[in-house]
């Protein structure tokens, strides 16, 4: 008809993720941005899907180690929220399901890696929504003791849980970890000891000095950064929403929140290296527990990536130090 127009694409990330103008979004298959190397099997950790919010079809996999039941021993819980801008990603995704896997064995935990809603057919906040729903589930399962999950029942101490992400999903952690010592999201007998936030992503509407500059050949560039977050605010939002910077003009103040004790780990040869040492810097300056973690030369997503190197082992031992320093 005279006056119809076809929908144009107006946002295409990579291929893979294309915004049209009606509001529609095409996916392509994300495979094509991973490396094809073979992951590392990881002996003796079991691992299945969990259904958490049943509306919103999310589930959780869990992982824990054999040795765990053979045992009798309750291991500390680790939340994990994986990453990709909160438009990429899925816990199911190899690189993700091969860390978690190496996790469960060498940091010696219970992990429980989180699906979450992706932008932008669900922009932020739902991708936080769904992590404060996931908390009530955990939260849940431990009032049920015997009756939870067999394998978070025989194996999670839940009064040792700490929440983690990669990337977005670190910055969805942190949300959430400050939701819940604000008093937001109630979680007795869960109890949030500590949080970890690998590679987190930050943004402002000020440019720092490593994203106007970046090191060579980082594998996140800052228009690649600047247009996930389009995609996933609000729409019309600023990068100095609270959402995509904790320390903006309009994000409440972190001060009077009683936090917990923070891991902060920060690839030096990455994009965002100056917001994550920003965010470590902050938080020292209030007077929180906080250890920050540089791993000089490292991209952005290190811990995630094929072939595994020794940093990414170096990285599974300082997160069991953590884990394990009686937070």
């Amino acid at each position: 008809m005279p006056g119809d127009t076809e929908p144009r694409v107006v946002e295409d990330f990579l291929g893979v993720v294309q915004l049209l103008s009606d509001g529609s979004v095409v996916r392509g298959d994300e495979a094509v941005l991973r490396s094809n190397e073979p992951l590392p099997d990881v002996p003796g950790v079991q691992w299945k899907d969990v259904l958490y919010h049943a509306a919103h079809g999310l589930s959780v996999r869990v992982y824990r180690p054999a040795s765990s039941v053979a045992g009798g021993s309750k291991l500390p819980v680790l939340v994990y929220f994986h990453g990709g801008g909160y438009c990429l990603g899925s816990f199911a995704e190899p690189n993700f399901h091969s860390f978690c896997l190496r996790a469960a064995a060498e940091i010696s935990a219970v992990v429980l890696s989180v699906q979450y809603r992706l932008a932008p057919e669900h922009r932020l906040p739902a991708a936080i929504d769904d992590g404060a729903s996931f908390l009530s589930w955990l939260r849940g399962q431990a009032e049920l003791g015997a009756g939870a999950d067999p394998w978070l029942a025989e194996s999670a101490d839940f009064a040792r849980t700490f929440l983690s992400g990669h990337s977005a999903g670190a910055n969805l952690a942190h949300h959430v970890t400050v939701q819940v010592a604000s008093g937001e999201i109630a979680t007795t007998p869960v109890r949030i000891v500590g949080y970890i936030l690998l590679s987190a992503f930050f943004a402002g509407a000020d440019r720092t000095a490593t994203e106007a500059d970046p090191p060579a050949g980082v594998s996140l560039t800052t228009a690649m950064a600047d247009q996930l977050w389009r995609m996933s605010l609000p729409v019309g939002a600023s990068m100095d929403h609270p959402l995509a910077n904790p320390f903006g003009p309009e994000s409440p103040s972190l001060a009077p929140v009683e936090l917990p004790p923070a891991l902060v780990v920060a690839p030096l040869s990455d994009v965002l290296r100056d917001r994550v040492l920003g965010y470590g810097a902050r938080l020292k300056d209030m007077g929180k527990a906080v250890e920050v973690v540089q791993f000089e030369g490292e991209q952005h997503g290190f811990s995630v990536r094929q072939p595994f190197g020794e940093a990414a082992d170096e990285l599974l031992r300082v997160i069991k130090r953590f884990a394990y320093s009686g937070n």
